[in-house]
């Protein structure tokens, strides 16, 4: 692709300003300015243990998207797959997919950090060699406890100052697969009293005779992240090395197995502000805990932060890449309103998704004076900003469901809906009246009677009288079951992080996060709505056809989002 209009100068007063460059853009465009690089090769290096989730789509559309902005740029899909103990095929397979769902294509750049494992084996040997690595028989345990702390310098391994030679011997030995798990480990020679933990001889190897995705058992001794992502990041050429801000303290370790290996590409790493969002939890080893407790129906559970979450909600691609570009990038953490992601979703479905009617929660109506067996048939618009996309025909009846709620028997001043006595517009059809209603033996409301005025098809009185209201509705002789569910957020405060009181992220789930309607009523043509596809129920909100339960004839819809932000209502009324 060619280059974004980011460092246009100059622009007519006609034309949008250019958008402001990030920080991260900033040193991109410098870079490039002042020919440190030809062009950008960005990475985005997932680790093939779980689900990516909202967090991971801000760095892919960072990597991928500085790829498509600079000429000649490219972003490479790296698997950072060093500890088979937690990694599958399944993984891998489904992070290609959420990465080409968001619109993005590595081409024949995907890479796997086990594609490295002999010449990252060969940069330890050097590191031995020059007597900068060890082998340590330390537990982990015991590394840990001789790291000290912030204030308290390290205490040096017994196995600190064995000879080259020696380390050597003990290296291939541990490769060859002679010692157990946890019995040695490869440590970095470099200051115990280092104000830098990170710094103070860390584990560069560790034995793991666990099969690998790829490798089998071909290895037992596996690298380090720390040792890994920087000479993979060389070894592939990358120039622009951005990861999230945690890493910043480990930027030095970075550096310094680059200094002291022979390497003929440095990369610059670049750290960045990891998204955070409130009443969700964006950990993979909470969200596994999450599945594998079965809080959650599995990784592509809805209310799951997950990508493959989303999508079988009814996210757009292009409302989370819009979602990402408004955040932004930022040197500083902070927790983002989750209802700014909602709402970038139902911007983008606003434009796209045609319009449909359904009754989630069926009451019945009569009308009256409507002929039985008569069947009328309204024109109705698909989408009513958009004529192009034409219209359909609704069936109107003699009995046709409305929205429970749309009906109060004793209505405040305020309710613009049914009630006794009162007038409403039925949407594209005509003006009605309730007459009278009708109970069960327990008192329970089950039917109201109406009568319509012929003279107002269409939803206006030749006599310009006004109605307040008006409400959706299907025919009941043509309107076919379905279920649907509702789902809320998934936690029930801002920060479901934080842990005070003795509480854990578990306590603050959302016992009503998942409400399931088995009883609604679409109107025809939705029964045989394709998986996926998406449609704004009236007055209801956006809905999306599930991707795994629902089959023709049998729908199954999943709420994607509120036409409006009921949750920061209800907090506010709270």
């Amino acid at each position: 692709m060619g280059n974004t209009n980011y460092n246009s100068a100059e622009s007519d007063p006609g034309e949008a300003k250019p958008e402001s460059l990030d920080f991260i853009r900033e040193i991109v465009a410098d870079d490039l300015a002042n020919g440190r690089h030809a062009s950008t090769v960005t990475r985005f290096p997932p680790e093939p243990n779980g689900y990516l989730h909202i967090g991971h789509a801000k760095s892919i559309c960072l990597n991928f998207g500085i790829a498509q902005e600079n000429k000649g740029g490219i972003c490479h899909l790296r698997f950072d797959d060093t500890n088979p103990a937690k990694e599958d095929i399944e993984y891998v397979d489904s992070i290609k997919e959420d990465v080409q769902w968001l619109g993005f294509d590595w081409g024949k750049n995907i890479f796997f950090a086990s594609d490295y494992f002999e010449k990252l084996y060969a940069f330890a040997v050097e590191l031995i060699e020059t007597g900068k690595a060890f082998v340590c028989e330390l537990t982990l345990e015991e590394i840990a406890e001789h790291r000290g702390t912030p204030t308290r310098p390290g205490t040096n391994s017994p196995f600190r100052d064995r000879s080259p030679e020696e380390n050597l011997a003990l290296f291939q030995r541990m490769r060859d697969g002679e010692f157990a798990d946890g019995t040695r480990v490869l440590r970095a020679r470099i200051d115990m009293a280092s104000p830098n933990l990170h710094m103070r001889d860390p584990v560069l190897y560790r034995i793991r005779k666990v099969p690998h995705h790829r490798t089998g058992s071909q290895w037992c001794l596996y690298p380090m992240y720390d040792f890994t992502h920087c000479l993979s990041d060389s070894i592939e050429g990358i120039t622009h090395s951005l990861c999230t801000l945690e890493f910043e303290v480990h930027r030095p370790l970075y550096d310094w197995v680059l200094d002291n290996v022979t390497i003929d590409r440095r990369p610059r790493q670049i750290e960045f502000a990891r998204l955070s969002l409130t009443y969700t939890v964006l950990s993979k080893r909470r969200l596994l805990t999450l599945v594998e407790e079965g809080r959650v129906s599995g990784w592509d559970d809805p209310r799951m932060p997950t990508l493959s979450g989303l999508r079988r909600r009814g996210y757009t691609p292009s409302g989370i890449r819009a979602f990402c570009k408004t955040i932004g990038m930022t040197k500083f953490n902070s927790l983002t309103d989750v209802a700014l992601l909602e709402h970038s979703i139902r911007h983008d479905l606003n434009d796209t998704t045609p319009r449909r009617l359904a009754v989630l929660r069926p009451l019945k109506v009569v009308i009256t004076n409507f002929d039985a067996g008569a069947v009328e048939e309204l024109e109705a618009p698909n989408h009513p900003k958009n004529p192009e996309a034409g219209s359909r025909t609704v069936p109107f009846t003699r009995e046709i469901y409305v929205e429970r709620d749309d009906f109060m028997e004793d209505p405040p001043s305020k309710f613009h809906r049914l009630g006794p006595g009162r007038e409403v517009r039925l949407r594209f059809a005509y003006f009605i009246t309730c007459n009278e209603v009708i109970r069960n033996a327990a008192g329970e409301v089950t039917e109201l009677h109406c009568t319509y005025d012929p003279e107002t098809r269409g939803g206006n009185a030749p006599d310009g009288r006004k109605v307040k209201g008006t409400i959706h509705w299907v025919s009941a002789a043509h309107a076919h079951e379905a279920e649907v569910r509702l789902y809320d957020r998934l936690f029930t405060v801002e920060d479901p992080n934080r842990e005070e009181d003795g509480k854990t992220y578990l306590d603050y789930l959302n016992p009503n996060s998942l409400e399931v309607l088995r009883d609604a009523r679409l109107e025809p043509g939705l029964a045989n709505a394709a998986p996926g596809e998406r449609f704004q129920f009236e007055r209801s909100g956006y809905f999306c056809a599930d991707t795994v339960d629902s089959q023709p004839g049998k729908p199954v819809f999943n709420r994607t989002v509120t036409l409006r932000d009921a949750w920061a209502k209800k907090q506010k009324k709270g």
